[in-house]
């Protein structure tokens, strides 16, 4: 009984502090006619600019193309990123590096040692406590063997990026392959803090997915939003793709070749859904800053915002794991948990006073 008593008394403290993430809910767009064929809601207007957030990385990477119609796709997919990560999540423009066959300006080339160069820089800049968010565009490759991603050159495999990887500093790392074949990457990548997100769900689906331009069109846009608290999560952003790309398939009468897959309890087996200890981390990984960035330039304050988030994380994962657990552990750990985030709420709630 001691646990329902204080998880009452510690949900009616949050349910004022810690749900509503401190930012205002997006409407619900007017219903809209459907359209014959399935297409992403275009994103909002860029929202009033904050300061950058410093503690976030992006890596796009652009494969080759192979043709003139996948390089016009493939560059629309990377623009449209690259927008979104800058101008409406908050990335800082120079955190955000971009691989790609034909770069201009300050984009750098999409080949293997570029590839390991980046990894090498980010291993030298970020912090532990600091996130990495990884995209790939393009085409994947299987032999039954090896999982590679296609680049200038040499490609490397899934094996190579999950050693490139592993040596980065930071806890967190979020990995979205866009590319055929990218199920085999899910293993490999698969780790502790680590949100693995695939097109297909196994090296055998090599058509080239539509999920990747569903899953870009989710960012930032309330579309996205399942919960509708002015954010749109790892988790909400993949089953707005994986739903838009089934209707796309539906509506065009083609039987489905690619399925999406989610990773993010570390156990290397991917699911459509959340489910079988998949999705919590997901769930509470938010691709923009906003609570940080309303912090206002107070360094405590953005603080206690990443220690809220890092405890709602904590909380949703520990839920995963109930059935594991005994009864007593659960609630011990809970409780924990709980009381850490309404102090936490509770020093937020008096410094913005």
């Amino acid at each position: 009984m001691r646990i329902k008593v204080t998880t009452i008394l510690l949900l009616t403290i949050l349910g004022t502090t810690a749900c509503a993430q401190d930012v205002p809910v997006t409407p619900t767009p007017a219903p809209q006619e459907k359209l014959k064929k399935e297409q992403p809601k275009a994103a909002p207007p860029a929202a009033p600019m904050f300061p950058a957030d410093r503690n976030k990385f992006a890596v796009v990477i652009c494969g080759i193309s192979g043709e003139e119609t996948y390089a016009k796709q493939f560059g629309e997919w990377r623009t449209k990123l690259q927008d979104a990560l800058v101008n409406r999540l908050g990335f800082a423009a120079e955190q955000v590096m971009v691989l790609t066959e034909k770069p201009e300006g300050k984009e750098l080339r999409a080949s293997a040692d570029v590839v390991r160069q980046t990894f090498a820089s980010l291993k030298n800049e970020a912090k532990p406590d600091q996130e990495i968010f990884i995209f790939f565009i393009g085409h994947g490759s299987y032999d039954g063997k090896i999982a590679k991603f296609n680049l200038i050159g040499p490609d490397l495999s899934a094996d190579d990026y999950s050693q490139l990887i592993k040596n980065l500093p930071t806890r967190k790392v979020i990995i979205i392959n866009m590319a055929s074949a990218s199920g085999e990457f899910i293993k490999p990548l698969s780790a502790n803090g680590h949100i693995v997100v695939t097109a297909t769900k196994s090296g055998n689906e090599q058509n080239a997915p539509h999920f990747g331009e569903y899953f870009i069109a989710a960012l930032g846009n309330p579309e996205a939003d399942a919960d509708k608290n002015g954010r749109v999560s790892v988790l909400e952003a993949f089953n707005y793709a994986t739903k838009l790309t089934n209707d796309s398939y539906d509506q065009a009468k083609k039987i489905v070749t690619e399925h999406a897959l989610l990773d993010d309890n570390g156990d290397g087996t991917g699911h459509p859904k959340a489910e079988a200890g998949d999705g919590p981390l997901a769930k509470t990984t938010y691709f923009d800053s906003l609570p940080q960035q309303q912090a206002g330039g107070d360094v405590e304050l953005a603080k206690l915002f990443s220690e809220r988030m890092r405890l709602e994380g904590e909380v949703e994962q520990l839920k995963a794991r109930k059935d594991q657990m005994q009864s007593e552990e659960y609630d011990t750990a809970l409780e924990k948990l709980l009381i850490e985030l309404a102090k936490v709420s509770q020093n937020i709630k008096a410094k913005k006073k």
